[in-house]
């Protein structure tokens, strides 16, 4: 019998793992390696939402947050949105995370959370979360494209990574970027390696949580417009 695409979404994340090297004072964050119950509660989603063999359109993030992500396994997913609009509930951390919050809200005006995950598979050309450590010694969340050398040294694990997204099945006649910068990254990543016909850019919800919070509602408005197209 064939793979379900949750089956083969649980074995890219159950294997995952990256043991290149990183710049001075960065460290990558495995999930699933750091708390077993991520392992169960990443399988309950990808088996609720995704249990068959249907092509998605791919919405491409940065890399996971520790918040998000880098808790539950699940791209823009904190552990409230998991439990309140997913029905997952996890016992072992509690967590929220901004970029969730428009997430989920921009989820709600497109229908049942079913229906969304029905139509798209989102995550990140990194799909582990990257943190880095600052002068005072605390560590904070940092993207990949944060300094040149960390890109260089995870762009071949970032290709390798897509491409394994893309295996899944996904529609690559267009794929939606979220974060301007981000886009370029991928822009570069893909004039190189022919991954995606189209590439349509989309505010990242961090940045429009943080500084466009006021005009949230017309963000909402724009993603639903342009993933509905």
């Amino acid at each position: 019998m064939s793979k379900t695409v949750a089956d083969k979404i649980i074995d890219f994340n159950t294997n995952l793992q990256y043991s290149g090297p990183l710049p001075e004072y960065f460290k990558v964050l495995n999930p699933y390696v750091d708390n077993p119950e991520t392992i169960l509660v990443m399988q309950q989603f990808y088996n609720k939402y995704y249990n068959d063999l249907q092509s998605r359109k791919f919405i491409i993030g940065i890399n996971p947050s520790r918040h998000g992500a880098g808790v539950t396994g699940i791209p823009f997913t904190d552990t409230k949105r998991l439990e309140n609009a997913c029905g997952i509930k996890m016992q072992s951390a509690k967590t929220h995370e901004i970029s969730s919050v428009f997430m989920y809200e921009m989820i709600a005006e497109y229908g049942e959370v079913k229906d969304f995950y029905q139509d798209f598979y989102i995550n990140s050309p990194f799909p582990l979360a990257i943190i880095r450590k600052t002068k005072e010694g605390k560590w904070l969340n940092a993207n990949y494209y944060d300094d040149l050398r960390l890109f260089e040294m995870v762009k071949g694990f970032m290709i390798l990574s897509l491409k394994n997204h893309i295996s899944l099945g996904l529609d690559t006649s267009e794929v939606f970027v979220l974060g301007k910068k981000n886009a370029n990254f991928i822009q570069k990543i893909n004039k190189e390696e022919n991954l995606f016909d189209r590439i349509t850019v989309l505010e990242h919800p961090r940045y429009i949580q943080q500084y466009k919070s006021k005009e949230k509602q017309l963000y909402i408005d724009k993603y639903i417009l342009t993933l509905n197209k």
